[in-house]
């Protein structure tokens, strides 16, 4: 079983509440849990928030959309995810945050399946960055979080899910997607305002008919109107996260 866990709160320090911002009439979380759940090989979508108080109206709208929500640790994040995956009886996990309402579900596939076709321990699409970011994803197998779980003890480790495992490539067999060309200075994720004037861009030119569009499809747009990357340029990838770390606590 393929479970898919989204990291989401309501409190960023950078773009408070960006998880419920509007994004052509949605909330941004609504597309996100849309896309992820999209993917072929994804059996089951759940989010994962923190106890504090402020984020109860994601909670709400999540439960409203008749997905699964786990509340768990503040700022032990590793332990979040470990304690919703132990109530399952999912053997591959996926993560992705809520901050990537343009993930494309094909992606999310792609890494799977080299995930379990070679028997990976962790396998991602970010380490090295080749796609844009927003498209960030990580596949871990079940036990092999378990034992991050257990083992690791730095907050920057709790904090951040899976550089315990990365960090180990002797112990942990690796594997990274790559994409065809670098588009790693592409930045299609939410982490300011200027990324919510592009995405809101984005769909306004693409539209939202109930449609997932991938990657292509906004390559394409980018393609026809280059003026519309320089809304968010120059915002440093994945600003303050872990170095080397998938999109940061939400």
């Amino acid at each position: 079983m393929v479970l898919a866990l989204i990291q989401a709160r309501m409190g960023s320090t950078r773009l408070p509440g960006k998880v419920l911002k509007p994004l052509a009439g949605r909330p941004v979380i609504d597309h996100v849990i849309e896309r992820v759940a999209s993917a072929t090989h994804v059996d089951d979508v759940m989010v994962v928030t923190s106890i504090d108080r402020n984020n109860l109206p994601l909670v709400t709208r999540v439960a409203e959309q008749g997905v699964g929500v786990f509340v768990g640790s503040e700022d032990d994040v590793l332990d979040r995810f470990w304690q919703a995956v132990r109530l399952t009886e999912a053997d591959t996990v996926v993560r992705v945050t809520a901050d990537c309402p343009i993930i494309d579900p094909e992606i999310i596939d792609r890494v799977v399946c080299l995930h379990v076709e070679r028997g990976f321990d962790y396998t991602s699409n970010v380490d090295p960055p080749s796609w844009p970011d927003g498209l960030d994803v990580e596949v871990v197998s079940r036990t092999v979080l378990e034992t991050a779980w257990r083992e690791a003890s730095t907050p920057a480790d709790r904090e951040h899910v899976t550089p315990f495992i990365r960090r180990d490539r002797r112990r942990f067999n690796i594997g990274n997607l790559a994409s065809d060309r670098d588009l790693s200075g592409l930045r299609w994720t939410l982490d300011e305002e200027a990324d919510y004037r592009f995405l809101q861009a984005i769909f306004e030119e693409i539209g939202d008919k109930g449609e997932v569009f991938g990657l292509q499809r906004v390559l394409h747009l980018l393609d026809r109107r280059p003026d519309m990357s320089k809304i968010n340029a120059g915002i440093e990838r994945n600003a303050g996260s872990h170095p080397g770390e998938s999109g940061g606590e939400e």
